[in-house]
């Protein structure tokens, strides 16, 4: 399997200890209190035209005519000959599907 995650060793005791012990020296990295928990708001609420500006900014563009996911079943060797065309093999299907006379 070529899982970048699995080539990751587990961390020996000693490095686990270190970890922790740096972590309760950071005096930034304090836990919650359950006061501060209950007063917590979602980010979008807290910082409301940030999260907008995320949320605008995320994804493709919009597009006048966007295109429509549909499930299709095609041939195996229909699929190859397309693909073997390199990138962009589904809007070529889309092409010939598009001048195709249907009756």
């Amino acid at each position: 399997m070529n899982n970048p995650k699995s080539r990751i060793r587990p961390l020996t005791d000693e490095e686990e200890a270190e970890i922790q012990r740096q972590i309760a020296a950071d005096s930034d990295d304090a836990e919650a209190t359950d006061e501060q928990l209950a007063r917590a708001k979602p980010f979008a609420e807290a910082f409301p035209e940030l999260f907008e500006s995320i949320r605008r900014a995320r994804g493709r563009p919009p597009v006048e005519k966007p295109k429509q996911v549909v499930s299709i079943r095609l041939d195996q060797d229909v699929v190859r000959k397309f693909k073997a065309t390199g990138k962009g093999w589904q809007a070529k299907i889309n092409e010939v599907l598009k001048n195709a006379k249907v009756s």
